[in-house]
């Protein structure tokens, strides 16, 4: 098992914290570059949320 696969089954069922946890990692890494690189760590959010259930994809609903 790799250890993405592994992480992926600690997180199944956790989507809604997953998704708060990145989203507060992603605030915390703006806050500290003073929003510098604030468009690449949206896009690391949202491939994060992607790859952990957190985000929008193919078995999820739009967020709103």
């Amino acid at each position: 098992m790799s250890m993405m696969d592994k992480i992926k089954s600690m997180l199944k069922g956790h989507e809604s914290q997953t998704e708060k946890g990145v989203d507060k990692a992603g605030d915390t890494a703006d806050e500290k570059t003073q929003g510098k690189f604030q468009g690449q760590v949206d896009t690391a959010q949202d491939k994060l949320k992607d790859q952990f259930g957190g985000g929008q994809g193919p078995d999820q609903p739009p967020r709103t």
